[in-house]
């Protein structure tokens, strides 16, 4: 078989001009590139790329539409299985999912999935969103905790089915870690409210500022009328080095500095009254997509230095490799095999410096990665005035703590069955990064949608067998 052209390139903005502005790095393919990029699939008896996708989309399908011009269709196909195709042809790790999986990248490049699939959503967006025909109503109502991903995607499904569905958001604007963790140069805010706006078009209601746990607890929504309860809360609670001058002012969590950044709008100051008070210096420890997004972000709140602090060398990083690419392009340094001992400030108690130390590579750990280990006599001061903590990340201890008989697991995830998310309560099922730690946007998803299959079939059970229909 002859090898297919290489893939089409992905326009972007200039590295020099994007790394001060918060307008969108990648650009987007042309009508002319994307048919050229849709052909070069080619249309697998056995479509190995969808086995590598967590919600199962309908890959060679929309692709197919695209390459024929058909693109009602090809958005028909993709938002099939796929409720938020916008965001996830932007943020979704496809190279390390469906596109791993295409008979192309076994000797050459894969199709490029992703960027077909924001194509599309995109095209489909320009056009006006088209509201699929629902199921007819079943009378059960369903209340899901948490607007992220994990609960968008099975808020959505459940109405699709018939069902009542109310969301439950603790902040002010739905979204989740969509709206809040995310900066808008890798999601923009018009696209996470469209997609968010296609699922309240289904008959979600979405109840922002109700803290469940506080406001209302989950006993209390099952009086309230609801008979089946998803929990999709995520995981907001940062984690912290546990080094001496943590506390000193100008150390941040990732998730505060991106909170106040994306969420309340800092990056729009005077304008909106959110300041952060970023340094001309800034170390951020960790390499995941979290770090990747605040060094990204320091650099466009004015910055002159930022540098990227891990502790493992760059084939360990577990940022994607696009966001690495993007980061080093815009000026982001790196110092590898560097693990922080001590935050150092001043007599006003703001940082003047970070105390670092040298790390070898030892034996590989629980997660398969080789464990770092210190290098005598490495030691060293990287001058900065502000630190930003992006190390991970767990759930919110509200509501286990708040629920009786809801079992939690290691770091306080809560435990549920991986194949249905139930939970060991009846009637209650959970998801996302709330079962699983931080993972990805496309795995809290595929969550959420395994749990509303499931919802379906427990509140179809307890429904009349006049509608049975709906099995």
């Amino acid at each position: 078989m002859p090898l297919k052209p290489e893939r089409q390139p992905m326009p972007v903005q200039d590295p020099g001009v994007r790394a001060r502005n918060f307008d969108e790095v990648a650009l987007g393919y042309s009508p002319e590139q994307a048919q050229a990029e849709a052909s070069r699939c080619i249309q697998c008896k056995k479509p190995t790329c969808r086995m590598g996708c967590p919600v199962e989309v309908e890959i060679p399908q929309f692709i197919k539409h695209l390459r024929d011009g058909d693109l009602p269709n090809a958005v028909k196909a993709l938002k099939s299985k796929n409720n938020l195709p916008a965001i996830c042809g932007r943020v979704c790790p496809q190279e390390t999912q469906c596109e791993a999986q295409c008979i192309l990248a076994k000797k050459g490049t894969s199709v490029a999935i992703g960027r077909l699939e924001r194509f599309v959503a995109d095209w489909e967006g320009s056009q006006g969103i088209t509201v699929p025909e629902l199921l007819p109503a079943t009378g059960r109502k369903v209340a899901i905790v948490g607007s992220g991903p994990a609960g968008l995607t099975a808020a959505a499904d459940l109405a699709r089915l018939g069902h009542s569905v109310t969301i439950f958001e603790a902040l002010h604007v739905p979204g989740g870690v969509l709206s809040y963790g995310i900066p808008p140069f890798r999601l923009p805010r018009d696209v996470t409210r469209s997609e968010i706006d296609y699922v309240r078009s289904l008959g979600v209601e979405i109840q922002t500022n109700w803290i469940v746990g506080k406001t209302i607890d989950v006993e209390e929504m099952f009086s309230e009328g609801f008979e089946a309860v998803f929990l999709g809360t995520g995981a907001g609670l940062p984690q912290f080095m546990g080094v001496p001058g943590e506390n000193l002012n100008g150390v941040f969590s990732a998730n505060e500095f991106l909170v106040r950044v994306n969420l309340m709008k800092a990056y729009l100051f005077p304008e909106y009254d959110t300041p952060v008070k970023i340094g001309k210096r800034v170390a951020v420890i960790g390499a995941g997509n979290v770090a990747m997004d605040a060094a990204r972000v320091s650099l466009r709140l004015g910055a002159e230095q930022v540098t990227i602090v891990y502790r493992r060398s760059e084939a360990e990083i577990p940022a994607r490799h696009e966001e690495l690419v993007n980061a080093r392009e815009e000026g982001v340094a790196f110092k590898l095999l560097t693990a922080p001992t001590r935050v150092l400030g001043n007599e006003k108690g703001w940082v003047v410096g970070l105390e670092c130390q040298g790390m070898d590579l030892g034996e590989p750990d629980a997660s398969g990665r080789r464990r770092p280990v210190p290098k005598p006599g490495s030691e060293f001061v990287l001058d900065t005035d502000s630190v930003i903590v992006a190390i991970g990340t767990s759930p919110n201890p509200l509501i286990p703590q708040s629920t009786k008989g809801l079992k939690t697991g290691k770091h306080g995830t809560i435990v549920a069955d991986e194949s249905t998310g139930a939970t060991s309560m009846e009637g209650v099922w959970a998801g996302g990064d709330a079962v699983t730690g931080a993972a990805t946007v496309i795995s809290a998803m595929g969550a959420g949608k395994r749990a509303a299959a499931a919802i379906h079939e427990y509140l179809i059970s307890r429904t009349p067998a006049k509608l049975g229909l709906l099995r």
